[in-house]
């Protein structure tokens, strides 16, 4: 079967960047789709995205469907001849309706009967035929928002489309896409090269574009963005800040990338630098320079889609641009600085917090009072730990704030500093909002952590206090994210404390603004034992482990968290699997038959299997009760893997339920002290192996 290489090109004008990427992936994903359904195969599709055009190569595909046959059955052959050989009525309506003779009818077996049918050859549908409605297909299906119809024509896409290529190796395959006919032409750089460009062949597709200065490939672009800036970055000693995003945005915003480096004055790096990259980076898209320190450069770099003969020009347009949005962001800084942080308690008291819970400065004074009584236990001072949370939420009601609210707490903290806060308190600020997403990092001062545990027990404890629990669609004050934020400030720092206390302290800052303490109590512990699950399940762990220490309900979720490590441990040993079954079998003895108290007595043991678990149970419950004492779960549930072949040996040759009842009472208290060890991590009968 012949093979060919097809070009498709959509033109459009320019497509939006921060969905090129997306819209290239899904044409690329719905035509492969389309191809495998028509039964057409190909070796690979290469996939171009520029600002201008959406584009596939197909490499090696099949000319046509193959042949294929298809049945058409008939009556049973009994029903279809009579005595004599000749059709019945039955097979003559067959015949008739499929069109044909006797002499093209075969037969099979359906299960026991035979049957008559027409197997009718069907010929496979040409690569040419098939192809418009593939890739028609394809572009309906895309992820596109909001559609755009152009001119006259009916069709939608996100943006105008103009032209419209489909080759086959050298041949234009006649069609209309989008309402365009297609053809061999397509179009250049919009400055560089405006002429149309006839294309003669599939392959020469990017090399004929790269004449016309337009590189097609997405990847091929960013790779050039990235050796220029990183070229021009190093030239002044400094590492460009590029985010993920912003590359892509940028690359889908170029044909021919250009990178040219600009400045800016130095007195700007007085502002809060998070502010000037904010600016530089939303506004203008450039990609910032900081040094090995992390502090701001006065350089940005901008990627031009233009190869200028004169690129100062654009050099200094950008410098142009770009002073009078950090000369707004230096006036607001200067502007705030006229008023301290701590004077700012006036406007927090007018803005509302949650109409039942108060105002913004309510809630200082509550997270004041908490923190206090939480320094003792994260290991803060007291009197910064109360200076913090009174200024915490000051900086909410600055302009700088105001224009860059991602700049919350930073701007605190820049504040804090110039007012000659010490470190603890001024770093606080900032660091109050850690951790902002799942995997970021916790505050590094003891005084930001107790700030940061503070803020969001209360909001917690408020929020479940009035009865507004997040429901399944609903979570307005991010409390399921605020509760793992809390667990893991607990168990990473390696507080002691439970959650009970903890929900206790942030109901005795509350006071009497909540009514039922001890419903709101049980509701927000429940909640936030609740959270483990996904906490651990974001970590890899597996929903058994979590289970088998959740089955234990330890108090601490520091205590928790060593317990799930140390079982995590233990579930990767080869004897986990063994001992899992063993717990399980005895749990289920235990709990048909309660074992009788009391101590297991040695003369009553008489199989040599239960004797040599009686042996070792007693060498073993020395060496891991001080392990259990300094919570060194990991370790003890090592040494208890050495129980697996005693316990193996012991079900295959000794019989729990024996007609002796004194035989039988001390072998259920035997299995009651072995499943009392591994009750003191988890339970481990839960694990599924």
């Amino acid at each position: 079967m012949s093979k060919h290489t097809v070009l498709f090109e959509l033109g459009c004008e320019e497509l939006p960047p921060k969905s090129l990427k997306k819209l290239r992936d899904a044409l690329t994903a719905e035509t492969v789709k389309g191809l495998k359904d028509a039964g057409l195969a190909f070796d690979s599709i290469e996939a171009y995205a520029a600002p201008r055009r959406l584009a596939l190569k197909i490499v090696n595909v099949d000319g046509a469907q193959a042949d294929t046959q298809k049945r058409f059955d008939g009556p049973a052959k009994q029903a279809a001849f009579d005595s004599d050989g000749n059709p019945t009525k039955a097979l003559e309506g067959f015949m008739r309706g499929q069109g044909i003779t006797v002499d093209q009818i075969s037969t099979f077996q359906a299960g026991k009967v035979e049957k008559v049918c027409y197997l009718k050859d069907v010929k496979g549908q040409s690569l040419d035929a098939l192809l418009p409605q593939i890739l028609q297909n394809a572009l309906d299906n895309l992820p596109i928002a909001k559609r755009m119809r152009s001119a006259a024509s009916r069709t939608e896409f996100v943006r105008p489309v103009k032209w419209v290529v489909l080759l086959k190796d050298n041949d234009v395959v006649d069609a209309t896409i989008q309402d365009l006919q297609t053809g061999n032409v397509t179009f250049g750089h919009r400055f560089h090269a405006p002429e149309a460009i006839t294309l003669t062949h599939a392959d020469e597709y990017l090399s004929k574009l790269k004449a016309a200065y337009v590189v097609a490939s997405f990847e091929e672009r960013q790779a050039i963005i990235d050796g220029q800036v990183k070229a021009l970055a190093d030239e002044v000693n400094a590492i460009a800040i590029v985010p993920a995003d912003l590359r892509d945005e940028v690359t889908a915003l170029v044909d021919w990338p250009v990178a040219l480096r600009a400045s800016f004055e130095e007195r700007f790096l007085a502002v809060p630098q998070e502010a000037l990259i904010t600016t530089m980076q939303d506004n203008q898209k450039y990609f910032c320079l900081v040094n090995s320190d992390n502090k701001l450069q006065p350089y940005f770099i901008t990627v031009s889609n233009i190869e200028s003969k004169d690129p100062t020009q654009i050099i200094e347009g950008n410098e142009k641009v770009v002073r009078p949005r950090l000369s707004d962001a230096e006036f607001f800084f200067l502007q705030d600085q006229k008023q301290p942080l701590a004077s700012r308690k006036e406007k927090l008291a007018n803005m509302v917090f949650q109409a039942e819970l108060g105002t913004l400065w309510d809630k200082s004074t509550r997270i004041a009072k908490l923190a206090v009584a939480l320094a003792p236990i994260t290991g803060a001072k007291a009197t910064d730990a109360e200076k913090a949370a009174l200024l915490a939420k000051c900086d909410l009601t600055s302009e700088l704030v105001g224009e860059f609210p991602e700049l919350q707490g930073i701007a605190g903290t820049y504040y804090a500093r110039l007012e000659g806060e010490n470190d603890e308190v001024a770093e606080s600020l900032g660091e109050q909002y850690l951790p902002k997403f799942a995997g970021d990092v916790l505050p590094k001062t003891k005084t930001g952590t107790t700030i940061a545990l503070a803020d969001r027990l209360d909001t917690l404890t408020g929020i479940f206090g009035i009865g507004q629990a997040p429901t399944g669609s609903k979570d307005p004050f991010a409390l399921r994210r605020s509760a793992i934020g809390i667990l893991r400030l607990v168990t990473e720092n390696e507080l002691d404390v439970s959650i009970e206390d903890l929900i206790k302290l942030a109901l005795a800052a509350y006071g009497d603004v909540l009514k039922d303490h001890d419903k709101t109590l049980n509701d927000a512990v429940a909640f936030l034992e609740g959270r483990y699950r996904a906490k651990y399940e974001d970590q890899g762990v597996a929903v058994d482990v979590i289970q088998a220490v959740q089955a234990l309900s330890p108090k601490s979720p520091l205590d928790f968290d060593k317990r799930v490590n140390a079982v995590n441990h233990f579930r990767a040993l080869p004897e986990a699997a063994a001992l899992a079954a063993a717990n399980k079998r005895v749990a289920n003895i235990l709990a048909k038959e309660a074992a009788p108290t009391g101590a297991v007595v040695e003369a009553n043991l008489v199989e040599d299997a239960e004797k040599a678990l009686f042996a070792e149970l007693a060498k073993i419950t020395p060496q891991v009760e001080p392990l259990f004492a300094a919570k060194d779960y990991t370790a003890a549930l090592s040494a208890l893997a050495a129980l697996r072949a005693p316990v193996d040996t012991f079900f295959d040759g000794v019989m729990v339920m024996a007609d002796d009842a004194e035989l039988k009472a001390n072998r259920l208290r035997m299995l009651t002290q072995l499943r009392d060890l591994f009750t003191k991590v988890a339970d481990i009968s839960v694990l599924q192996h």
